[in-house]
């Protein structure tokens, strides 16, 4: 899930949103939304023909020990075009675009959108999120390292110098990694508006390397139609499903499409693929295949073996531009796909930083940075090239994939309120594709596909403990004394009454909050105003204004007061509550003070989870950032009153 750059320019995302970008983008809009959609949604998808082909024809000729013959050349490329075609065009741009979460896309935010069509949430949908959601970060951590590595790569082709820079390939791909990481915390505000001319700039010049060659031989052209294809699997019945895994790096970043939806909408990222992208991507293409049966021995560095020799050092350069910005995409959608899962309650809390004071999306999230910093770095180096990398990649895409064509499924079925069988019909051709796909990378698990499979069942083990122990912790609290109850206790017996305004943080506004029991406990005070204040998120990305903040009059001097936020905002407790003033909520926020309750959690034998899993819970709870920090609550006005609590 790429998140846009603060370069890049933001669409409306109400009503209008997924209509091209909203119904205010004026004309001059669109296009500088196209071009930002290039630059973000379409980076990775469009670093693929750096190794795509290459690694097809690699496993054709057994490690290139012999030339391919022509209609391998000519069926490898078929199945490629047709696969952009099925794959990108039909199923993301023209069936998944479709579906929009009040102008949002994405795994989490179809899994969120599908299951309020459902009358009692199901967990089946909530494991197909989280399962979507592993196996984005899966893939996250593979896409830079296989993209920078393969446009450094170029480097051996430079004539002159390719000798002497080969055994710089990797220490220069780990430099420039560890760079893209560190500068993360400053934001892309600076470098966001040159990432879509810089890969148009990429796009152009991959069609025209394309153009130059395919007069090499101009029969590649055969391979638009799906015969080509159809000939390569009946001619190679065994060795087709094996390289189908190969194939299927030319569509990885495909999923970006969805994902980017609310940043730059629907028209303009379908546009910028019809018109732009797919022409592009098939031109390069075809000319790689053409100078792939006019010269054999070029099929080993087959990319950059496109542009002549004075211009091959300024293609590497383009490259790797190209490879960086792809990655700054992936890096800035973990972000955003975090920030999505904490705020559905997926994940604990993690700190998040806004690096833009006029783009809402541009945020930075370090224990996400350094993590996938260092899982980059050992995936680099254990791997070593981009060929070894090629054999761990494919296997979460075509994961991802599969996940999201069975959540359009419900999707069809419950919010268009079609009939089973027609969602199934529309549904069962992309999921046999897709998981035809992931069979065949399966063939390469112990290659390295394991990678991204160990990592997806980790992550999705780390998010389904917390969704567990969340709810059994939620459960204990319920358990904790009715809040009418206390109130009706104190009227017979006040305690006494002190200046000023306590807000109790609390999940459950019909409990008393820890915080408040401990306070009558050992200070035996209570504050002139009382708000019992809890924050919601909906499965929705942004609240409306008019949900936003509700008040209910408990008691004369007692509130109860509900925040609510969508999944893609920023629970700015403070800013709210200030807006909360002009429908009636009074208080000084100077006289204020803010009460959390801070739960030390123990295991217990009892608590319904295995042990190991109740100590996971346990790390993930005392990792989590502290709600004061998540929630912002300047720390000078708040009080944290702990207490153990066994789950």
């Amino acid at each position: 899930m790429a998140q846009a750059p603060a370069g890049a320019p933001q669409p409306n995302t109400s009503a209008g949103g997924a209509q091209g970008g909203g119904r205010a983008i004026a004309h001059g809009g669109f296009w500088a939304l196209l071009l930002g959609s290039i630059g973000v949604v379409y980076g990775d998808i469009g670093t693929s023909p750096l190794y795509a082909l290459r690694e097809c024809l690699r496993i054709v000729t057994g490690d290139y020990a012999a030339a391919p013959t022509r209609q391998e050349v000519i069926g490898i490329v078929s199945l490629i075009f047709w696969a952009l075609i099925i794959v990108v065009t039909v199923k993301s741009v023209f069936l998944l675009l479709r579906f929009d979460n009040k102008g949002e896309g994405g795994t989490l935010s179809l899994m969120a959108l599908v299951r309020r069509a459902f009358a009692q949430p199901t967990a089946v949908l909530l494991g197909l999120g989280m399962l979507g959601a592993a196996l984005f970060y899966a893939d996250a951590m593979l896409t830079p390292a296989i993209s920078v590595i393969s446009s450094v790569e170029g480097l051996r082709s430079v004539p002159g110098v390719g000798h002497y820079l080969s055994p710089w390939v990797l220490p220069i791909s780990v430099v420039i990694l560890i760079g893209l990481f560190v500068v993360q915390s400053r934001g892309t505000a600076r470098i966001g508006a040159l990432f879509g001319p810089i890969t148009l700039l990429w796009f152009l010049t991959m069609a025209a390397l394309g153009v130059l060659h395919i007069s090499d031989d101009p029969g590649i052209l055969q391979a638009l139609s799906p015969l080509p294809a159809l000939g390569f699997f009946a001619s190679h019945a065994g060795l087709s499903f094996v390289v189908l895994g190969t194939v299927f790096l030319a569509v990885t970043g495909a999923e970006a499409l969805y994902a980017d939806m609310g940043h730059f909408g629907r028209r303009p990222i379908s546009r910028a693929w019809i018109f732009v992208v797919l022409p592009c991507l098939t031109l390069n293409y075809l000319g790689q295949g053409a100078l792939a049966l006019a010269h054999p021995d070029a099929i080993a560095n087959l990319f950059f073996m496109m542009p002549p020799d004075w211009l091959r050092l300024p293609v590497v350069l383009l490259a790797t531009m190209a490879t960086i910005i792809a990655s700054q995409a992936v890096i800035t959608g973990a972000f955003s796909i975090t920030q999505q899962a904490i705020q559905l309650g997926i994940l604990p809390r993690m700190e998040i930083r806004r690096t833009s004071e006029t783009q809402a999306g541009q945020i930075f999230m370090p224990q996400v940075n350094w993590l996938m910093l260092a899982g980059v770095l050992i995936l680099a180096l254990a791997f070593g090239s981009s060929s070894r990398l090629a054999s761990a990649y494919g296997i979460a895409v075509s994961g991802e994939m599969i996940v999201s064509t069975v959540l359009v499924f419900f999707a069809i079925w419950k919010l268009w309120k079609r009939p089973a069988w027609l969602a199934a019909l529309i549904c069962v051709p992309f999921l046999l594709i897709e998981l035809t796909f992931f069979s065949s990378n399966l063939l390469k698990v112990w290659s390295g596909g394991f990678v991204p499979i160990l990592l997806a069942i980790g992550l999705v083990v780390i998010m389904w403990t917390w969704v567990r122990g969340t709810r059994l912790l939620a459960e204990t609290v319920r358990r904790d004394e009715p809040l009418a109850k206390l109130f009706e206790t104190l009227s017979h017996h006040p305690p006494h009454r002190v200046r000023g305004a306590a807000i109790f943080l609390t999940g459950d506004p019909d409990v008393v909050p820890a915080a408040l029991m401990h306070n009558l406990k050992h200070n035996q005070v209570l504050h002139e105003q009382i708000i019992i204040l809890t924050v919601n998120t909906i499965n929705a990305p942004r609240a409306p204004d008019s949900e936003r903040v509700r008040i209910v009059d408990f008691l004369p001097d007692v509130k109860r007061v509900t925040l609510t936020f969508g999944f893609m905002e920023t629970p700015n407790v403070v800013k709210a509550l200030t807006e909360a003033r002009k429908i009636g909520l009074k208080f000084d926020i100077m006289k204020t003070s803010f009460f959390l309750s801070r739960r030390t959690i123990v295991p217990s034998e009892k608590s319904g989870m295995p042990l190991w899993q109740d100590h996971l819970f346990i790390f993930l709870a005392r990792n989590a950032t502290n709600a004061t920090d998540f929630f912002h609550i300047p720390s000078g006005r708040a009080v944290e009153l702990g207490h153990q609590v066994m789950v």
